[in-house]
């Protein structure tokens, strides 16, 4: 279930919210997705929240859980890779500790294979994102590397996805895995660092960066 969270950090008061996990979309699914077929980008409109009432935060429903705990931060720039770009909504979705995308039985659209490990936020004025939850572990003793989904939507064009978020210190992320990754997006390995009791990450992200077909906007 979501909850209210309130962490204290010096000179810092963070009161963050999270989206509802399993609702019915109430934003407007009208322009084609962008970059090539994109199976279950669609989930990105599943948010019970409109999109133009999300922010920059979210804390996805298992941060108050045991377990490494993650804060992923950064900024989306436009294209050009130097301006901030607001508005973009972001749709995240993982894995629970014991590596299962956690269903209770109850899930409709996407979340029945998404699970309920997932939130949505929407960059502010400055292209910042920021969202709470924790490491994800790898699939399986031998791999895939742990990861985390993104799928992105521009104010003017449809959803695509971009390379998860990946961990740099992971043992399964090889050089034949990071070899194989096309950086959509711009890089996606993260290297968190840790702070007290909780792990913190930054990731930017490139609008249309090594994106099929990307239709720039003129």
């Amino acid at each position: 279930p979501c909850f209210m969270l309130i962490l204290f950090f010096p000179l810092l008061l963070l009161v963050i919210g999270c989206s509802a996990q399993n609702a019915k979309p109430v934003n407007n699914e009208s322009i084609p997705p962008v970059g090539g077929p994109c199976e279950g980008c669609e989930a990105i409109y599943e948010s019970s929240t409109p999109f133009e009432q999300l922010n920059e935060v979210d804390t996805l429903p298992i941060f108050g859980e045991e377990g490494p705990k993650l804060v992923v931060t950064g900024t989306v720039y436009k294209s050009d890779g130097k301006t901030p770009a607001p508005h973009v909504v972001l749709y995240v979705y993982q894995t629970d500790q014991s590596g299962k995308y956690r269903t209770t039985g109850n899930e409709t659209g996407w979340s029945r294979r998404h699970g309920t490990v997932r939130g949505w936020l929407k960059t502010n004025a400055e292209g910042a994102y920021r969202f709470y939850t924790l490491r994800p572990p790898s699939d399986s003793k031998t791999g895939p590397p742990a990861h985390i989904h993104i799928t992105v939507k521009e104010p003017d064009k449809g959803e695509y996805w971009i390379d998860d978020y990946h961990f740099d210190d992971d043992p399964f992320l090889t050089a034949e895995v990071r070899n194989s990754m096309r950086n959509r997006g711009g890089n996606g390995i993260l290297k968190p660092m840790k702070r007290g009791d909780i792990f913190y990450a930054e990731r930017n992200i490139i609008l249309g960066k090594n994106v099929t077909d990307y239709p720039d906007k003129k």
